[in-house]
């Protein structure tokens, strides 16, 4: 699967329609605190039982752009200007909660 359009929809929300015409809509919350990069995956750590969170950082939640990788992934710059996280269409069509898709899951 792969995305044949991609819009930013409001100030909040991103939009991918797929080659088999399934339409996502995300939040831009989810996608950043769905960030697959290192960094991310370890500001929430486990420690002697209690779950540290990161803290808030303004533009954290700001999408500025969003480029292809090759044709497998995206890679979004937000508004801290964190870009490490490569965002494969396999995950994102994952993180899809429409209604659809919560019933695969």
């Amino acid at each position: 699967m792969t995305p044949i359009k991609i819009k930013q929809r409001s100030e909040t929300h991103l939009s991918i329609v797929w080659n088999d015409n399934h339409q996502s809509m995300y939040l831009f919350h989810t996608l950043r605190d769905s960030c697959p990069c290192a960094s991310c995956k370890a500001d929430i750590e486990i420690q002697n039982g209690k779950i540290l969170l990161p803290i808030l950082v303004p533009g954290k939640y700001v999408l500025k752009s969003i480029e292809p990788v090759g044709s497998y992934a995206l890679q979004c710059t937000w508004g801290d200007e964190h870009r490490t996280g490569i965002y494969t269409y396999e995950l994102l069509r994952s993180l899809c909660e429409c209604s659809d898709c919560k019933e695969k899951k």
